[in-house]
């Protein structure tokens, strides 16, 4: 249940898959890495587990068991194999975690591919590394996990359903139907989700829901032209399960996949299957989260909730941290989740956000590289290059972080100049800075005129009350 990062590829999927005979390697490190802050700013999913909340990022995993005050960071060097979190899950201190990244092919460029998984059974102390079932990586990213019984589950998208029941020694392709596994024939063995529902697998594909009540042996599939009340799409992006007293409610990300009557939606059904309600029209979700009957949805236009089954929705604001007063710079956001006391976490692209009083207060957490250290420089602009197109885009102007240290309390003033030293724009003024530390002033790539700036190297300066400016720039490319 997480974001599908590679849509754009989807349907240019062009090579066999099949499973293969695994290697493997252990890694025993005892202790990962203590952090103040999380591993990476782009959350993919969030997942509670007792007092600790864990998150795939695009950088590794993160745990905290303290709300979020210091973190456990694992990735490469843990354990973990190359790349970002592109699925996770958790059974007691059992942790399943697969990774992506991009591959630079000849024959089609860049492309995703598979980093393999890796498992622990101690609660991350020791970790097992397993290269990407399939016989390529390419095309071939794990993109949620389940464990039904002491099997395993993974969807992979051109690696298709894949199970293993010797802790991924060897594994066993098993589409959601009765055709041999052939992704290029069938866009049902295109798969993106999976979840277990007591002694039930729900298998989400580029096909529709596929259903088996006895350990994939036999299926049924619910699509968006077979059934009377149908899902919305046959793109299934998330599927979510929430137990509401003796009822059973399986929720859907659903999106278009090829036929134009198909719609983004979130779509759900209480009778397993049968019949399904769509709502959230013209959304795209990513993930859910429950609180007993309340319902979270993380999708690409904000965090939603629901008191009343999906009846009707609150669409929370954007995200401003109440003790920095610094903003959330996206809408973006693929994965929530609630721990103890009603706590809300939601996953974005610029970071993590958590509230305890339903949205009136937010803290953000985020990582970045550090300054003020032996060695390091005083300031540096991220992204860089900087797409005010394309990057931590609200209300249609997209962002730049210039970051800086203070030694010591200051006023701050921020001026941006073009490469003939021209001032193209004041972003700050005599702010004041009340204790030495680490900061962000954010530029939205537009002159005093609030017009947006060409293409092009521009300088920026930091003047600091009592102390020498410092300089440094950043490349505008739309």
């Amino acid at each position: 249940m997480k974001k599908i990062v590679f849509l754009l590829v989807m349907f240019v999927f062009s090579m066999p898959v099949s499973s293969q005979v695994l290697q493997k390697g252990s890694w025993d490190l005892g202790k990962a890495s203590q952090s103040s802050r999380i591993s990476g700013n782009s959350i993919t999913d969030i997942l509670v587990n007792q007092n600790a909340v864990w998150l795939g990022t695009g950088a590794g995993l993160s745990k905290t068991t303290d709300d979020g005050e210091t973190w456990q960071n694992f990735g490469h060097a843990d354990g973990l194999g190359r790349g970002g979190v592109s699925a996770f899950t958790l059974a007691g201190d059992t942790i399943w975690v697969a990774t992506a990244f991009d591959s630079l092919t000849k024959d089609a460029g860049r492309l995703p591919a598979g980093g393999g998984l890796s498992w622990s059974a101690d609660g991350g102390l020791t970790w097992t590394h397993i290269p990407q079932p399939g016989t390529t990586p390419v095309q071939n990213v794990t993109f949620d996990i389940a464990i039904l019984h002491s099997t395993i589950w993974i969807a992979s998208y051109g690696g298709g359903l894949k199970k293993s029941e010797d802790w991924g020694q060897t594994w066993v392709d098993n589409p959601p139907d009765s055709f041999f596994f052939d992704p290029l024939a069938h866009l049902n063995h295109r798969a993106f989700s999976v979840i277990t529902v007591g002694n039930s697998l729900w298998v989400g594909t580029a096909a529709g829901i596929n259903r088996s009540l006895d350990g994939g042996k036999t299926w049924v599939n619910f699509n968006h032209t077979n059934e009377e009340h149908p899902i919305s799409g046959n793109f299934v992006v998330a599927l979510a399960h929430q137990r509401l007293g003796n009822r059973d409610v399986i929720w859907a990300a659903t999106i278009p996949a090829v036929d134009s009557t198909e719609f983004r939606a979130v779509s759900w059904s209480d009778d397993f299957g049968y019949t399904w309600h769509t709502t959230l029209k013209g959304n795209f979700a990513h993930n859910f989260a429950f609180d007993d009957s309340v319902v979270y949805v993380a999708t690409d236009s904000g965090l939603f909730k629901s008191a009343d089954g999906g009846q009707t929705w609150a669409h929370f604001p954007p995200v401003v941290d109440s003790q920095t007063g610094v903003a959330l710079l996206t809408t973006e956001f693929y994965s929530a989740g609630i721990s103890d006391g009603h706590v809300l976490w939601g996953g974005s692209n610029d970071g993590l956000v958590r509230t305890a009083d339903n949205g009136r207060t937010w803290k953000i957490f985020r990582t970045f590289e550090p300054l003020g250290q032996k060695g390091a420089g005083e300031t540096y602009a991220y992204p860089n290059p900087f797409s005010p197109l394309r990057q931590n885009v609200i209300n249609g102007n997209g962002h730049v972080r210039f970051h800086y240290y203070l030694p010591k309390p200051a006023t701050v003033s921020v001026r941006i100049y073009d490469f003939s030293m021209d001032l193209v724009k004041t972003v700050v003024s005599g702010k004041m800075r009340p204790a030495a530390g680490e900061y962000d002033e954010v530029w939205d790539g537009t002159n005093d005129a609030g017009n947006p700036v060409a293409n092009g190297v521009y300088f920026y300066k930091i003047e600091r009350s009592g102390l020498d400016p410092v300089w440094g720039k950043v490349m505008v490319l739309n």
